[in-house]
């Protein structure tokens, strides 16, 4: 059994770090996810999710989540966001989509508070000749 060093980062609310920690336990469900690169995978996938995480020994937890689309789920578990997106987006799942679930609020909702954040952007960039770092 590893050990593994305690981070400042593991306490801030609402953040899922993907580190050693994280990713470890997850290897199975991360290695899956990367397989969706490929469209012949992502095929075999549809046809029969749960025969497909055998295939790659993602049991328990991780194939729940899988098996419901569960990406904060994932995430929480240390999947890799950008492996996740192989799985989502092709299945009709967007970006935002996927970042609503991980706030647990509507797609419309998330879409709000982008615009939210959006409301005066293009005055603050030309304010910062060009730059801005959010």
């Amino acid at each position: 059994m590893s050990s593994w060093t305690k981070h400042d980062y593991e306490d801030i609310p609402g953040t899922y770090v993907f580190d050693g920690k994280h990713a470890h336990g997850a290897y199975p469900l991360n290695k899956l996810l990367f397989s969706f690169c490929d469209e012949a995978n992502r095929a075999e996938f549809d046809k029969d999710p749960a025969a497909y995480c055998d295939k790659f020994g993602v049991a328990g937890k991780y194939k729940e989540f899988v098996l419901k689309k569960d990406f904060l789920g994932m995430l929480k578990a240390g999947a890799n966001i950008y492996y996740m997106a192989k799985m989502a987006i092709p299945r009709g799942t967007s970006v935002q989509d996927a970042g609503a679930q991980f706030q647990g609020i509507t797609t419309k909702e998330f879409q709000a508070k982008l615009q939210q954040k959006a409301e005066g952007l293009v005055d603050k960039i030309k304010a910062r000749e060009g730059y801005w770092n959010g």
